[in-house]
């Protein structure tokens, strides 16, 4: 009969931890891993087929001023992210990752630093297609439910040296 003590394991610093919480941070570590080689793929079924349908969409940085409203990366993975990264790929084809690192806890949260980047070919957002290239550190927060689905998606960037690199400067 199995104890207690029996499902704790003990890290380097003395700490105790429970087998369920070890696989629970292997298991945010794996998705997370799985999520960016869908990107890599460019296959955006797979990145949503990921995901709860629930699940919140928030890219901080992204922004389309239109004359009327503003449109903000803010909703659901499914429906505003889904057509984001749609967009991405579209107008950067050759659109890649680059994952550094991939840090994980027991309680489902993953972190995520990468490189994305891309050479435009049609336009994205008001940045008309010049032929330009970026390449821009990211960084991702995902949080990975008890099933191993994701259930948040929230991302970090310098927009504005997206635009630089892609020869998109605005003036108000």
């Amino acid at each position: 009969m199995s104890t207690a003590q029996d499902d704790m394991t003990m890290a380097q610093d003395g700490t105790a931890t429970t087998v369920a919480a070890a696989t629970r941070k292997a298991v945010a570590a794996e998705t997370a891993a799985r999520l960016f080689a869908a990107y890599r793929r460019r296959d955006v079924e797979a990145m949503t087929d990921m995901c709860t349908d629930a699940a919140e969409f928030s890219y901080v940085p992204y922004e389309v001023w239109g004359k009327q409203r503003v449109l903000r990366g803010d909703g659901k993975v499914k429906t505003v992210g889904k057509t984001i990264w749609a967009g991405l790929i579209h107008s950067f084809p050759d659109l890649f990752n680059t994952v550094h690192s991939i840090d994980a806890n027991d309680h489902g949260d993953a972190v995520v630093s990468c490189d994305i980047g891309g050479c435009q070919q049609t336009a994205w957002g008001f940045a008309e297609p010049r032929g330009g290239s970026f390449s821009e550190p990211h960084l991702f927060i995902l949080h990975i439910d008890e099933e191993g689905l994701i259930d948040t998606v929230r991302a970090y960037w310098d927009a504005a040296g997206i635009n630089r690199q892609l020869g998109h400067l605005e003036v108000d």
